[in-house]
């Protein structure tokens, strides 16, 4: 009789400790993954407003080649994948020799973004940010 008990008790599932330990597991994964994967999108729109801005500031040259002067050219404009994240505008107005581009992080990208913040690239190509190490 206590072979048929102990035979009945295996087939019967899951215990409620078996059962939360999973439980405590597959939470823990996930709000691993939700961190990378927040980590790697900041990165990558990060990146990506390195290249709005150096797009921008190499329109501004070849604008420059053309009219010989900055006052004039395009309002700076990013693709739609940076724009909801980053707002591209010029520092000062454009001058006939000089102007700065800006790009400022908005909502959760400037939360999130803890390595760049405000970046901003000028006619020399002297690139800065809020924070030192973006640019590297």
């Amino acid at each position: 009789m206590t072979e048929s008990m102990s035979q009945r008790r295996t087939g019967q599932g899951f215990t409620l400790i078996e059962l939360l330990i999973v439980v405590a597991i597959v939470a823990i994964l996930t709000v691993t993954a939700i961190a990378s994967y927040e980590f790697a999108m900041v990165k990558a729109r990060t990146s990506a407003a390195k290249g709005c801005l150096t797009d921008h500031a190499q329109y501004m040259e070849r604008y420059y080649t053309t009219a010989m002067t900055y006052v004039g050219a395009a309002a700076p404009t990013c693709s739609d994948d940076v724009s909801p994240f980053y707002t591209i505008s010029y520092a000062e107005d454009p001058t006939a020799s000089a102007y700065t581009l800006q790009i400022v992080p908005q909502g959760r990208q400037a939360e999130a973004d803890g390595k760049c913040g405000t970046m901003t690239i000028d006619q020399t190509g002297k690139k800065t940010a809020t924070k030192a190490d973006c640019w590297k």
